[in-house]
């Protein structure tokens, strides 16, 4: 098979599948699950591995603006630099959502290494405004 270096594994969030075991991802959408928990997985969260995730918790208070984006796309890119070596992060941007303030949309823009196949996630970030 030409994308076994992919995997499979459990679903995100775990799902019962039509015949009753747990749901399984298919090469499609491993790498995109696999994303969406780096991202959203504090440092510190895993006790095993407390250095797994993404710093953009640290954002959570921040105000909506070119400085939040811009560390949004450093804290992005390191973590899936880091921890998700099955893809070229080719493009991270981040911008405030054109109808909410508390919502940073990330775009992510990445390569899968061993087919070339270019894809792109959008990450929505929610800031919790200040009082």
């Amino acid at each position: 098979m030409a994308n076994d270096f992919i995997g499979r594994g459990w679903s995100f969030p775990p799902k019962i599948g039509p015949q009753g075991g747990l749901l399984l991802t298919t090469d499609r959408n491993e790498i995109d699950q696999s994303i969406r928990i780096i991202l959203m997985t504090s440092i510190g969260q895993r006790v095993m591995r407390t250095t797994f995730g993404c710093r953009i918790h640290e954002l959570v208070f921040a105000p909506n603006n070119a400085e939040t984006a811009s560390q949004a796309v450093r804290y992005v890119t390191e973590a899936l630099g880091m921890w998700e070596p099955r893809i070229y992060v080719n493009e991270v941007l981040a911008a405030p959502h054109p109808d909410q303030d508390n919502h940073l949309l990330i775009d992510i823009k990445y390569t899968v290494k061993g087919t070339n196949d270019p894809r792109s996630l959008v990450f929505p970030f929610y800031l919790i405004p200040e009082e």
